[in-house]
């Protein structure tokens, strides 16, 4: 048999193994991806399920907060029943996704400060999955938040060597792990732009509502002790529904760790907030809880490189009962 026969013989051998390795491979990676999305979508479970035991038991102890929990329920019952929710639903402790979430972020699209932005960062819930998108087919570098920061910190998604095909996919839960690059606390970066989601807003004032669980708080102020913001960097919350327009959010009583906004875009409409109220200017240890600590590995690192740098030992806010998240409804079988 001489060379090229031999060569022809090896490769009908060899190429039926080496595509069943090539899938193997493959199926043990989607295999992982799997089991992380299913155990990511069984802690957020469980987080919504808590944040509503403390939602409920703030207002019926008349605590400090109780009033940001009515202003909640309000928009998340008007979203719901005037149909606007979109999936997932019910949209009750998230962050709402709606019909017309892609026209909020077109209006920032159009904004000089976007087309001017080279790092944006964007929070991980699923209204803001039409920044993520055209933040990467902008050609800007992406930054989100580990969700809830449960198993890390930040992740940077460079578009340079992507397709469309590829930036689709990056821009979801599985694709935030295949396409980023983990960062620590010593990462040197500049963020040109922050993209925030809402629960609720004031359009006169820019004070603003989360879900309730503090993470935008927190990674605001991680990026302010980084050095990747500062008091000029403007904060964007879209995709936000005219519904979610509010008035009462009282700003007097918003805490040193509450996040307000400079830009608000909706379907129909960009506002220029013109807020006067303070931006935090880092981690406000005092009132962070040990249970919200013991949360985040990356604030315990970060509490021990203090620690060890000045000697000093961080006083640590007063204890909280943690909410112990919304149950998806089945997207085939809501009817919606």
């Amino acid at each position: 048999m001489n060379l090229g026969s031999r060569i022809r013989q090896a490769w009908v051998v060899s190429k039926p193994a080496s595509r069943s390795r090539a899938r193997l491979r493959s199926d043990s990676a989607s295999d992982v991806d799997a089991q992380a999305e299913a155990e990511r979508k069984r802690l957020d479970s469980e987080a919504r399920e808590a944040m509503k035991v403390v939602a409920e038991q703030s207002q019926a102890d008349d605590r400090p907060g109780a009033w940001k929990w009515q202003i909640r329920k309000r928009v998340w019952d008007l979203l719901e029943a005037e149909d606007i929710a979109r999936m997932p639903r019910p949209v009750h402790h998230r962050i709402p996704n709606f019909q017309g979430a892609e026209l909020a972020a077109d209006k920032l699209r159009k904004m000089p400060v976007f087309e001017d932005a080279k790092c944006v960062k964007v929070n991980p819930d699923t209204p803001q999955k039409p920044v993520r998108y055209m933040t990467l087919r902008g050609m800007k570098k992406l930054l989100v938040p580990q969700p809830r920061l449960r198993t890390g910190f930040f992740s940077m998604l460079d578009p340079v060597s992507m397709n469309d095909r590829d930036m689709r996919e990056a821009v979801t839960q599985t694709g935030f792990r295949k396409f980023g690059k983990p960062l620590g606390l010593d990462a040197k970066l500049k963020v040109d732009l922050i993209v925030i989601g809402s629960v609720a807003v004031d359009p006169k004032t820019g004070a603003r509502l989360g879900k309730g669980e503090g993470f935008a708080e927190l990674e605001y102020g991680m990026l302010r002790f980084m050095g990747a913001i500062d008091d000029s960097t403007l904060i964007v919350t879209t995709a936000v529904h005219d519904k979610q327009l509010v008035d009462e959010i009282q700003a007097d009583k918003l805490l040193i760790h509450d996040v307000p906004v400079d830009v608000i875009c909706t379907p129909t409409q960009v506002i220029f907030t013109n807020t006067t109220i303070p931006k935090p200017t880092g981690i406000y240890w005092d009132r962070l809880s040990p249970e919200k600590l013991n949360q985040i590995r990356i604030l315990q690192q970060l509490k021990r490189q203090i620690e060890n740098e000045t000697g000093v030992a961080l006083t640590l806010g007063p204890s909280e009962r943690l909410p112990p998240t919304a149950q998806r409804v089945n997207q085939r079988t809501s009817g919606r």
